[in-house]
């Protein structure tokens, strides 16, 4: 029914806005009230209110106003049907199932059952259980956030003694081949004094059967020096410088193979040893001994002179092994008789 009142709304009150408010009158809405208008101003049907169909509920319409609100107090209630939810619940796993769940469910229901403690509350279980294993279990960690600290505690002392086993196990290493090291060269240090011990006995008893040729005297000329005044361009012996006429001593026992004059060499004296070696004796001013006399070590078989092409008195002596024609130098092949020139 329309209203003659200027400021009267569609629900038979008004406010003068200004002149006084007057309370809103409670509207009830009725099938009549809430059909959709049809024509160009329809009501769009809304949609989420049923589920299949089963009708969850109706819509309450409101009105807010400032003097009040309208309310559907006082209405039927309206009927609210659920579904089965029973082929769901069979498809759930068993709680007991669920880490730190189903120890805090069978708490529950034990407690529920019995009543005792707290008025049957159920005892409370970490839910913070997974992972924790057997042996945190064992050890009384239930917490998984305390069973990773744990273990991660536990990886660290082992990798720290896994550390330290290595670098014992370095350490013995080095020590041990620091030893052998040590040992081998004291062997070796051992051996080589031995050796030279050996060597000097050696030594010491050739010294007992080889004798230098002229007992005071000066090197004056060495083996392979170059000039011209020998023939092969360099001196081939090795010079002992001493007065004419001092003793020249048979170096080693052996035999007399040539004694005479020899051109350059002046009066020479071969003594050829029992191993082929030769020896030459030149520039003598005298010659003590034959050919085919056997000699021993210290026999004095001539002495000093400057026959020959020389420059002064002096012994020239050349030692040629197995009898070859050509020396070689007479001061190693002395050292290595236990004689230093």
């Amino acid at each position: 029914m329309a209203s003659n009142h200027p400021d009267e709304d569609a629900y038979g009150s008004y406010d003068t806005y200004g002149g006084g408010q007057q309370p809103w009158e409670e509207w009830n809405p009725t099938e009549e009230s809430v059909r959709p208008v049809k024509g160009r101003h329809r009501v769009a049907r809304q949609r989420g209110f049923a589920r299949g169909s089963t009708v969850l509920g109706v819509g309450v319409i409101a009105a807010v106003g400032a003097g009040g609100v309208a309310t559907a107090q006082g209405k039927a209630p309206v009927h609210i049907a659920m579904p089965d939810l029973s082929s769901v619940t069979d498809s759930l796993s068993d709680a007991d199932s669920l880490p730190g769940v189903g120890a805090l469910i069978s708490d529950a229901e034990s407690g529920s059952h019995s009543g005792a403690g707290s008025g049957g509350q159920a005892a409370s279980s970490p839910l913070t259980s997974a992972g924790v294993t057997k042996a945190d279990a064992a050890q009384g960690r239930t917490d998984a956030g305390e069973a990773l600290r744990a273990r991660i505690m536990q990886q660290a002392d082992s990798q720290e003694d896994a550390a330290d086993t290595a670098a014992r196990k370095a350490a013995e290493e080095a020590a041990a081949k620091k030893a052998a090291e040590q040992a081998a060269a004291e062997q070796k240090a051992a051996e080589a004094e031995a050796a030279r011990k050996a060597e000097a006995a050696r030594l010491a008893k050739l010294r007992e059967s080889y004798k230098l040729p002229v007992a005071s005297y000066t090197i004056t000329g060495t083996f392979g020096q170059p000039g011209s005044l020998w023939s092969s361009g360099y001196h081939t012996g090795l010079d002992f410088a001493a007065p004419t006429g001092t003793p020249i001593h048979a170096i080693h026992s052996g035999t007399v193979t040539e004694a005479g004059w020899a051109g350059a060499y002046g009066y020479r004296t071969i003594l050829t040893l029992d191993d082929g070696t030769e020896l030459w004796f030149c520039h003598q001013s005298s010659i003590n001994v034959g050919v085919g006399r056997k000699v021993t070590t210290g026999d004095v078989i001539g002495r000093v002179g400057a026959t020959g092409n020389v420059t002064g008195p002096h012994l020239h002596l050349e030692v040629h092994p197995d009898g070859q024609a050509t020396a070689v130098d007479p001061a190693p092949w002395l050292r290595d008789k236990g004689l230093t020139p």
